[in-house]
């Protein structure tokens, strides 16, 4: 007999031999019928792997992200087999899941692959996916495998690099392919399959290779769960930030000033400037002091920082000067910079915490491939802070920094999201600076805090900074979508590689504790986040414009700029259309716009002194109409419900 643990710490007993499959039939029928994927002490197997010792044991169905990428990696497999079919002579390289999907990188030759080819090969990968063919894996000996592709040179130059032993194959139907593992049952699981893409892409990732043709591909249990992802695509592209961006105005990119650095127009910049004025604003109540610091450093400080023995070789290259053997390097990080500033001169126990807040835009050398809109940029600007404090404050201040993001997320909309833990690597510490003792102190920090606070957390190994673990917050968007918003990290190695000191009660001297802290990220990536998350429909408190006046005619412009200067003397931002357009014209384009309130005004209005209010997304709904002191109150009642009020 051997034991099996299963997730909620039950232990089982199952003679030996028994599969993944056999323990979910013995937990409920109807739960085994959902099982697709297994992982046994930490390794992925089939569902019909025997299972000979004891050990920790998790079974996956379409709802876990394990189970979803046995799915798709299975499918791949279908696909691969459906494009050898209708191509023949193609030469298959790697298959691997991805986010939402999967592909399939190919050589084919002279052949061609396009759009109009999709349904067919769609049409076959379902045709082979119900024949319910089961994924099994066998062991192959190096020589047979590599006499079975003998005429695949990608194939064989991967078996080359394996140990004779551990090759294995998986078979299905009339397929096989080359694979570690990782399947679901049978192939009739698979209900609905779309071709989305098809690209280039260099064979192992070097361009000094041949380009093959890399075929994206996704896959779903259920023909309604296609519908719903293509449906959810299809928004998307039009909450894309890029497209909302130009159409609203806020920024722009030129290709004479360079790749990923974006230009921020008039609407834009002012609506940075709000969000940078809403965190000042409740930094100065939490005991932050705002600091200034350069764009650039010797290349000395980032040394001391560790910042270039990560980051140097992939980074904007040093800057020479006249001077022989100096070199400067655009800044890449703020917290060497904030070190600096706090040994400027002595502190005692007394005086700390130390907060210092910055906007400070800094400078990291993406890839031309990985830069995309705002999110990946080279230049970017963080809402960084650095808290210097003694060890029996760390508790206290970083409870007062989540505080701080809970505040953000509530006044922005972000409501669904929880808190990864991002601790050390368990195997692999070479990436990381410090000592163990220090670590276990600063993850232990972290994990109380988050406790003590009651966040939904989860812990996540190998995910944190190289000089220290995180507390990062996962944010999912309007459209279901995670994203990394707002990072707090506690150090203990940098104090020390800048020496930093305060003196104690004791009289003697002691290393600060540093927390590094982040609410936005980076600005334009949170600003990209929340254009897509919002749809450019912004909370009142931050949009561009909050309301429009569009005057019916010429005869009303006096009355319009009236109700302006009223507008502007109770600081609502508004504009007035006086265009020579029809009121149908002005009202579509201020939809297009997303201006909050539209406020039409004519000889009802002027005589009344009042105005008609329309608002954004309201079409049919009909317009109120009103005193300007009633809509005046109107607004304010809006920001105040979703602009929270900071407390310390």
């Amino acid at each position: 007999m051997i034991k099996i643990t299963l997730p909620d710490g039950s232990i089982r007993e199952f003679a030996s031999g028994v599969t993944p499959m056999e323990v979910a039939k013995s937990i409920s029928e109807g739960f085994a019928r959902n099982v697709i994927s297994a992982s046994f002490n930490g390794t992925t197997i089939e569902t019909e792997t025997p299972l000979t010792t004891d050990g920790s044991l998790i079974l996956y169905t379409w709802n876990d992200a394990e189970g979803k990428k046995a799915f798709w990696h299975s499918t791949s497999h279908v696909m691969a087999q459906a494009l050898e079919e209708l191509y023949p002579g193609i030469k298959l390289t790697l298959g691997p899941a991805i986010s939402n999907g999967f592909y399939y990188d190919v050589d084919f030759e002279d052949q061609k692959i396009t759009d109009a080819d999709f349904k067919k090969i769609e049409d076959r990968v379902l045709e082979i996916s119900r024949g319910k063919h089961e994924f099994k894996m066998r062991p192959v000996s190096k020589a047979d495998a590599l006499e079975l592709y003998k005429d695949n040179v990608y194939k064989t130059e991967l078996i080359s690099n394996l140990e004779d032993g551990t090759i294995t194959f998986c078979d299905h139907a009339t397929f096989t392919d080359l694979c570690r593992g990782g399947h679901i049952p049978n192939t009739g699981i698979i209900k609905a399959f779309k071709i989305m893409s098809v690209a280039g892409a260099y064979w192992r990732g070097d361009e000094k290779n041949k380009q093959l043709t890399r075929v994206y591909g996704t896959s779903f249990p259920k023909q309604k769960d296609l519908t719903e992802y293509l449906e959810l695509l299809e928004e998307a592209k039009r909450r894309d930030h890029r497209k909302l961006g130009k159409e609203l105005e806020l920024f722009a990119f030129s290709q004479k000033v360079g790749a990923g650095l974006p230009l921020w127009l008039p609407k834009g910049a002012a609506l940075r400037d709000r969000l940078e004025q809403f965190l000042k604003k409740a930094q100065k109540k939490a005991g932050y002091e705002q600091v200034v610091t350069p764009h650039i450093g010797q290349k000395e400080l980032y040394v001391t920082s560790g910042h270039y023995a990560k980051y140097g070789a992939d980074s904007f290259q040093p800057i020479n000067t006249p001077a022989e053997g100096e070199e400067f390097l655009l800044k890449p990080m703020n917290c060497p910079h904030h070190c600096e500033i706090y040994n400027v001169r002595p502190w005692s126990y007394k005086d700390l915490p130390k907060r210092y807040a910055e906007f400070g835009t800094v400078y990291r050398y993406e890839q031309s491939g990985e830069l995309h809109g705002l999110t990946r940029v080279r230049g970017f600007t963080q809402d960084d802070a650095h808290i210097f404090c003694t060890p029996e404050q760390l508790d206290e201040e970083f409870k007062k920094v989540i505080d701080l993001v809970l505040y953000v997320f509530g006044s922005l909309g972000f409501e669904n999201f929880t808190a990864q833990i991002s601790l050390r690597d368990k195997e692999n510490r070479d990436k990381y600076i410090g000592t163990d003792e220090n670590w276990e102190k600063a993850e232990n920090a972290i994990i109380n805090a988050a406790a003590d606070k009651g966040l939904n957390t989860v812990v996540e190994y190998g995910e944190a900074a190289f000089y220290g673990p995180k507390l990062d917050f996962m944010v999912k968007d309007a459209l279901g979508r995670q994203w990394q918003l707002g990072t707090i990290q506690v150090d203990y190695n940098l104090p020390e590689r800048f020496e930093l000191t305060y003196k104690g009660a004791d009289n003697e001297l002691h290393r600060p504790v540093m927390i590094h802290r982040a609410p936005f990220g980076s600005m334009e990536r949170f600003i990209a986040i929340l254009l897509e998350h919002t749809a450019g429909n912004f909370p009142l408190w931050l949009m561009p414009e909050q309301a429009i006046i569009l005057s019916l005619s010429e005869k009303y412009e006096i009355y319009a700029k009236k109700v302006l200067d009223l507008l502007e003397n109770h600081e609502i931002r508004a504009l007035i259309d006086n265009r020579s357009e029809t009121i149908g014209k002005k009202i579509r384009d201020a939809e297009m716009q997303k201006i909050p309130f539209m406020l039409i005004v004519g000889e009802e209005e002027e005589k009344n002194g009042t105005i008609s209010i329309r608002r954004h997304g309201q079409e049919g709904k009909g317009n109120i109409t009103v005193t300007i002191e009633e809509f005046v109150a109107i607004v304010n009642e809006e920001i105040k419900k979703t602009l929270k009020v900071f407390t310390v």
